[in-house]
């Protein structure tokens, strides 16, 4: 189809429509079917904006896409597939930037299991080269504009308001061991009688976690893709979206939010802009802070003392011996629960907290 639509907003045309194989997950926010109509237009790229690309290459370390079910996929050479464009520093994968133009034949790269796309910069030594794409173009509606995921997001908030206990899961860096760390908590918690609600609001879109958060009883989900964001890389002032996703959380009336900031306190996915919010540090009822080995347990509780906030419990892959937990309770003063053996544990350890928060809330945990 070469049927062309000229708009004068924009400076799009539509030049095609394209059948797509796949589409990754972090275009959910729009729920688009295969077949979308393209542009191979000039304006300047946004993060967000979603692009129907055709796969050049593979990859036999990271050749999976993230469907908007949830399910993997594989993905094959000359797959054409829908993304978004978007920006990624990820310490042990991809690390990649929304290109300066995007026009039909340029060749960008998968950065993300959710089909976050952009020019790859660097990647980890584990990992072999990003699976290059050439861009077919960018996604449009009928009157030729630009679709980005942002066309679907919540509105943002200034202010939290009134808010079930929040317990905050942070950690040193990516495979730290927070959505472990979550996701058994969000179990232990479900099983003493809590109704909880579970978000991400950091690192990059993908919906893994919070299905898996679902999965482990979890009764509202949330992230920061639901704002529009494809990750949280250099957004600055990431509080009004915290805000938003807590807020969504609590229209399920949870007695408790679970909440994992993604990828580490450093590492330029906006964390330090949560941790310094007046009103999230107030209404945050526990920190549990994963780390993978002494020294980054250590630095985890000093970055945080500096910024006022004390640390309620450590766990993650340094508390996976029991050497590890005896460690950090003697040298740091500090309680430390491991998920994978003792989650029954870790909702102890703060479960007072947030009945001290909020123990209108929790009459079924104290059964």
């Amino acid at each position: 189809m070469n049927k062309t639509d000229q708009t004068t907003d924009t400076h799009y045309t539509v030049v095609k429509i394209v059948e797509a194989d796949k589409l990754g997950s972090a275009t959910s926010p729009l729920g688009l079917a295969r077949t979308v109509a393209v542009t191979n237009g000039s304006r300047t790229p946004q993060a967000g904006d979603v692009i129907a690309v055709r796969t050049l290459t593979d990859s036999a370390t990271y050749n999976m896409l993230e469907l908007p079910t949830g399910r993997l996929a594989k993905i094959n050479p000359g797959d054409v597939v829908i993304g978004v464009l978007g920006r990624r520093r990820a310490l042990k994968g991809f690390v990649g930037d929304v290109p300066q133009a995007v026009d039909a034949g340029d060749q960008l790269h998968l950065l993300s299991l959710g089909g976050v796309i952009g020019y790859c910069t660097g990647h980890h030594s584990s990992l072999g080269d990003a699976i290059k794409v050439e861009v077919i173009g960018v996604v449009c509606d009928e009157k030729g504009r630009a679709l980005n995921i942002a066309d679907a997001a919540l509105p943002l908030r200034a202010n939290l308001g009134e808010t079930a206990p929040i317990v905050m899961v942070a950690g040193t860096s990516m495979n730290s061991g927070k959505t472990f760390a979550a996701t058994e908590l969000i179990k232990q918690a479900t099983r003493a009688g809590l109704q909880v609600a579970a978000g991400k609001l950091s690192g990059v879109a993908c919906l893994r976690d919070t299905l898996n958060m679902t999965d482990h009883g979890a009764i509202a989900t949330a992230s920061f893709l639901d704002c529009g964001l494809p990750s949280t890389v250099d957004v600055g002032d990431l509080s009004p979206v915290a805000k938003t996703i807590i807020s969504r959380l609590n229209e399920s009336s949870p007695d408790l939010i679970v909440i994992e900031l993604g990828d580490g306190i450093l590492g330029g996915y906006s964390v330090e802009s949560i941790l310094d919010d007046p009103e999230l540090r107030e209404q945050t009822a526990a920190i549990i802070f994963c780390a993978s080995d002494y020294v980054g347990a250590w630095g985890g509780i000093e970055l945080l003392r500096k910024r006022g906030i004390e640390i309620d419990v450590i766990s993650g892959s340094v508390t996976d011996s029991k050497m590890g937990e005896d460690y950090i309770q003697n040298e740091f003063g500090i309680p430390a629960a491991n998920s994978k053996r003792n989650g029954a544990l870790l909702f102890e350890l703060i479960k007072s907290k947030v009945e001290a928060a909020g123990p209108q809330k929790l009459v079924g945990a104290r059964a």
